[in-house]
């Protein structure tokens, strides 16, 4: 069955998300503008493709997502955390962060969502989105170098997870756990991991069913989210 094409003239709807394929893949084409990506984030639906393809916009069923309150702490996790010489800050290095991100995926081969989607234009929108107060992120950093770190969407009190990367060992964990404790407090209940990894069921995420996803959508997207200027507590647990 082939999908949707979006005009990229127009501001088209997406088609429901009950329309996607097996795969998730749900429509093609459009554009990576600020509106478009916000409506498609609010209704469960992000994009994905490499750096010479059309745009491809996915929702998959089930859903991977990661609740803030539940976030898993291995023994081995704690004590780097517990000794760890990292500092944690937010919003700090964003483009620096997604440089990173595209980085390893373009020279890391075992990694299961490895390539080039990380490319300029994506780079350049959520770079926008950055400006505008909605893309965020968390970067680690060793003796004055970033060293790991993530970034992501919030809309509401939804936080939408697009990629991470670390140098050193466990800094992506590091930020995630720091993350996680800063959304739980804010009252954000998930942070949305897209599909299936190994490495995040292991600290905690799980899969839902995507109906489930959305009606927490139409919940939690329209609360009002918290400061324009985001920033760690000093006394989150990770920190204190």
């Amino acid at each position: 069955m082939p999908v949707p094409w979006l005009d990229a003239s127009t501001d088209s709807d997406f088609p429901s998300v009950d329309r996607a394929l097996i795969d998730g893949l749900l429509a093609a084409g459009g554009d990576l503008s600020t509106s478009r990506l916000i409506k498609a984030y609010r209704h469960g639906i992000f994009p994905w493709f490499n750096e010479l393809d059309p745009i491809l916009w996915w929702s998959p069923d089930p859903r991977l997502i990661l609740f803030t309150g539940r976030i898993k702490i291995s023994r081995s996790l704690k004590k780097t955390i517990q000794t760890t010489a990292i500092t944690i800050t937010m919003d700090q290095a964003f483009g620096d962060v997604m440089t990173a991100c595209a980085a390893r995926r373009q020279t890391n081969a075992d990694n299961a969502d490895s390539g080039t989607w990380i490319h300029p234009e994506m780079i350049e929108s959520y770079t926008e989105l950055h400006r505008q107060g909605l893309a965020h992120s968390i970067e680690c950093w060793h003796e004055g170098k970033l060293v790991g770190g993530l970034y992501g969407v919030a809309i509401g009190k939804i936080f939408f997870g697009e990629s991470m990367f670390s140098t050193m060992r466990d800094s992506s964990k590091i930020a995630l756990v720091s993350l996680c404790q800063q959304l739980y407090r804010w009252g954000f209940p998930l942070i949305d991991c897209q599909v299936y990894s190994a490495h995040l069921a292991s600290l905690g995420a799980e899969e839902i069913a995507r109906n489930d996803f959305i009606k927490t959508l139409n919940q939690y997207c329209s609360i009002m989210p918290p400061p324009n200027h985001w920033q760690l507590d000093s006394d989150l647990p990770f920190l204190s």
